[in-house]
């Protein structure tokens, strides 16, 4: 990521001499990450994540609309981010940060293009209906290590959306029918994969390395590299944006480092999804003992019945 936190040259110092001794300003070591912390919102697909002083919050949104001509069997997903003014101290107005442009970069490659979400199945009609995910991501903190925060706070919305359970009918036999919760239960997204981003800082030549920067750390680094991969050790894409060179071993080595953090993230999403299911299922069963009567309606979506609801 860009450098947008100015540090004075005795700090910086400071931060080189200590990590030459492999420690760090904030207590850590050089391998060390910050504290994670994931909390899931009332609806499917909103999570905030919290990593360090690093937060991003993201909600994933879901429409019925055309499939492109090339994919008619496919369906979309598309991410967006958006800088709280609060966030860094050289966040700008009225235009895109070097830095938002970077992050939805390297989700769309993690995400997309590493077939982590399974657009097919995103499919409803094939060449007329398909699910069209929007995923907005609002940086709250920018703390540090912003490309890992984003990366597990989106892959935390997807797991937990759910799309409506459809079905194809009607009159025509050709429309699509979008059935409420309280009639059928919303369906998960089809996910392949995890891929989580590790960012790992270069100091100096780039032989002093630590996992996770803090905001100080990535002002004092000489460059940068984030690595995202799943569980499995694949590699899903790399991303450094200039600074020091590495050679090739130090690449590989990055990259085992990045795979071990990998795991252990992995590990601790797990758990808090794990939680958030739960969670949802004890709610709906209290929804459905307290209304076991109520009944939803169906909304048909078709060529020319948008909108008529059937009893």
């Amino acid at each position: 990521m860009k450098d947008e936190f100015l540090i004075s040259s005795n700090e910086k110092e400071f931060i080189i001499k200590a990590l030459e001794s492999e420690q760090r300003v904030d207590g850590r070591r050089p391998f060390d990450v910050r504290k994670l912390n994931v909390k899931f919102g009332p609806d499917d697909g909103a999570v905030e994540v919290q990593l360090g002083q690093t937060r991003v919050a993201v909600v994933v949104t879901a429409d019925l609309s055309e499939p492109y001509g090339d994919r008619p069997n496919e369906g979309t997903i598309n991410f967006a981010v958006e800088f709280s003014p609060m966030a860094s101290p050289a966040f700008e107005t009225g235009r895109p940060s070097e830095d938002a442009v970077e992050v939805v970069r390297v989700l769309e490659r993690s995400l997309r293009e590493s077939g982590a979400i399974d657009t097919e199945a995103l499919c409803v009609l094939a060449g007329r209906k398909v699910w069209n995910l929007k995923v907005i991501v609002h940086i709250l903190d920018h703390g540090g290590a912003l490309l890992d925060t984003a990366s597990m706070a989106v892959l935390a919305a997807l797991v937990s959306m759910r799309v409506p359970d459809v079905s194809i009918g009607g009159e025509t036999g050709q429309e699509v029918i979008v059935h409420p919760p309280q009639v059928k239960e919303p369906v998960p997204l089809n996910i392949h994969h995890l891929p989580l981003a590790i960012t790992l800082a270069f100091f100096g030549d780039g032989e002093l390395v630590v996992v996770d920067p803090s905001m100080k750390e990535e002002a004092a680094m000489s460059g940068s590299m984030t690595v995202c991969l799943n569980p499995h050790e694949e590699l899903c894409t790399v991303q450094k944006g200039g600074g020091v060179a590495i050679s090739p071993a130090q690449l590989m080595r990055c990259i085992r480092i990045a795979a071990a953090k990998v795991k252990d993230r992995a590990l601790q999403l797990k758990e808090y999804l794990a939680a958030n299911d739960q969670a949802r299922q004890e709610k709906r069963i209290k929804r459905r003992s307290a209304a076991p009567e109520e009944q939803g309606a169906a909304t048909v979506v078709g060529a020319s019945e948008v909108g008529k609801v059937v009893k």
